[in-house]
């Protein structure tokens, strides 16, 4: 005949039975929720100026839309996307905002004819969306720095004493860590792209050994004019003793750069 515990002994041995299992229970929800919740790099660990980590995915850095852009093709709107930024309140707690300085005073006349532009400031990317097909795409499939963007304007332009719609859209754009510092900034070469209408046509227009410096519009030929500085010593970034080269682009053909000094 087996002989039975004292009863003390027995609920002190359930007690710590069930204490083993409840703890073993709580270590194994506790490393899934850390494994399952470790959030991935966002804005707050990126540093603060408009400039980002190179290499970063569309989901490791947060945005914010800042506004829609109405664009001079009644279906096509365009969403500004900003870095998102912790910026501590007057109480000491911290609140994510995002800085847009895409707002600007409106001219009577456009920066060319037909084409209004936006300055980007931690502006992250731009997606477009067309209101019949109801099919919203980002311009860039990673976060990039955005330095102008170039769209058919919304209020109705001419040329010549002649109406006037464009169909494209240009954007210039530090999108690779070409000096290979780890960051994408205005310390890379600055690219130059089209885009068509939908967005879905994309052609680098300067060269890679290019960086685009600034624009000039000849209204006589309806020509842009390209300054871009060329990265002679190949060191992924541009110095003032670089040659500064010319190009031309056509906006009635504007898939193409034509180097002219």
């Amino acid at each position: 005949m087996r002989k039975l515990l004292p009863y003390n002994l027995l609920a002190h041995l359930t007690f710590f039975v069930l204490l083993i299992s409840c703890s073993s229970e709580s270590n194994t929800q506790s490393e899934q929720i850390s494994v399952r919740e470790q959030p991935a790099l966002t804005a707050e660990d990126t540093v603060k100026a408009n400039i980002i980590y190179g290499g970063l995915n569309l989901n490791q850095i947060a945005t914010l839309p800042s506004r829609v852009v109405l664009t001079g093709l009644p279906e096509h709107r365009l969403i500004t996307l900003y870095k998102q930024m912790p910026i501590k309140n007057s109480d000491g707690y911290s609140r994510k905002e995002y800085y847009d300085y895409s707002d600007r005073v409106e001219y009577e006349e456009h920066f060319m004819p037909g084409i209004d532009i936006i300055y980007g400031y931690n502006l992250l990317n731009i997606a477009h969306h067309n209101l019949v097909t109801l099919k919203t795409t980002r311009l860039f499939q990673k976060p990039v720095l955005v330095k102008t963007i170039y769209y058919p304007s919304f209020v109705q332009d001419s040329l010549n004493r002649k109406p006037i719609n464009r169909n494209f859209y240009f954007v210039s754009v530090y999108d690779e860590d070409t000096n290979q510092d780890t960051l994408i900034s205005n310390h890379d070469l600055r690219r130059f792209y089209f885009f068509n209408a939908e967005t879905d046509e994309k052609i680098q227009l300067l060269p890679s050994t290019y960086s685009g410096v600034r624009s000039q519009y000849d209204s006589e030929n309806d020509i842009m004019y390209l300054f871009a500085r060329f990265d002679e010593n190949e060191d992924g970034m541009t110095e003032r003793k670089e040659p500064l080269h010319v190009f031309w682009i056509s906006l009635k053909e504007p898939k193409k750069a034509v180097r002219m000094y």
